[in-house]
């Protein structure tokens, strides 16, 4: 399987899929979410990755479940909010609701928050403990440390109870955008802009008497980010098993191939989708 596939125009954009569920016009909904989750400066790809990841996981943009928060070397990385992740937890099949023990010293000092997330299909809970001394940061929320610590024992169990993989909450998602390296091109030096290019070569008689390549191909159209991610999507929607997932996934290289195209940021999002077509086959969610 080729890695880019050609893209069927009588499908719905992937932004007319999404504004069709909240009855917005396409236009509107895109100028919505460009204007209040999105950083001032942002490419039409970075905005078509985070819709991609918003769709994959019923995420509402215009509440501000998911938004992208601007990494320091440029791109973007998808932060879900406490109420994204109560939601994701809430709306799965298998959810049969979650609690909270805290730890405390003799003198009332916080220590830590353990999260019990239950399944339906499981006998005994998921058990998650976060520590105040691991997750504590020097921000205005963490002067409410027993709500912070709560909303992180909840989502790093949610990640082991339902395989959330790809999005990251607020301090996270800081931590990730600080790491990331900038890909940008170096800028040309004034000396390169001072000197005028050097002319081409006249060609040849020979060059211009031979017979064009048999097997030269046309040059290959620019890369669509978003239409690449929900190629992977719809192909792996149709894999019956988890062998046919990785033969896909290896089909379509998306580690390799957005590296190599300058989203490095993105290969989580790629991870998420095949994370989530193998919980769906999954025989414990009746795959």
């Amino acid at each position: 399987m080729n890695a880019i596939t050609k893209i069927d125009n009588a499908r719905p954009s992937l932004i007319a899929t999404m504004a069709s569920k909240f009855n917005m016009d396409p236009k509107a909904f895109e100028a919505t979410v460009r204007a209040t989750v999105m950083p001032s400066q942002h490419t039409n790809e970075q905005f078509a990755a985070l819709m991609m990841v918003a769709k994959e996981y019923d995420l509402n943009p215009l509440t501000k479940e998911i938004y992208a928060f601007p990494a320091k070397g440029g791109g973007i990385v998808p932060v879900v909010s406490i109420d994204g992740w109560v939601n994701l937890v809430n709306s799965h099949p298998a959810c049969d609701g979650f609690e909270f023990e805290f730890e405390h010293t003799e003198d009332g000092t916080l220590i830590s928050c353990t999260c019990r997330m239950y399944r339906k299909d499981r006998g005994r809970p998921v058990t998650v403990t976060e520590y105040l001394l691991e997750c504590i940061r020097s921000t205005d929320p963490w002067k409410m440390k027993h709500r912070m610590l709560r909303h992180k024992a909840m989502i790093q169990a949610a990640r082991y109870a339902f395989g959330f993989s790809g999005i990251y909450d607020e301090d996270e998602g800081s931590k990730i955008a600080e790491s990331i390296r900038d890909i940008t091109p170096p800028s040309e030096t004034k000396a390169s802009v001072l000197t005028p290019p050097k002319p081409p070569a006249p060609p040849s008689a020979k060059t211009i008497n031979a017979e064009p390549a048999q097997d030269e191909q046309p040059a290959e159209s620019e890369f669509d980010l978003g239409a690449y991610l929900e190629d992977i999507e719809t192909s792996l929607a149709g894999a019956k098993d988890e062998v046919s997932v990785e033969e896909i996934w290896n089909d379509f290289d998306a580690p390799a191939t957005l590296e190599s195209e300058g989203h490095a940021d993105m290969i989580e999002a790629a991870f998420s989708i095949k994370t989530r077509r193998l919980a769906q086959l999954s025989p414990l969610n009746g795959g």
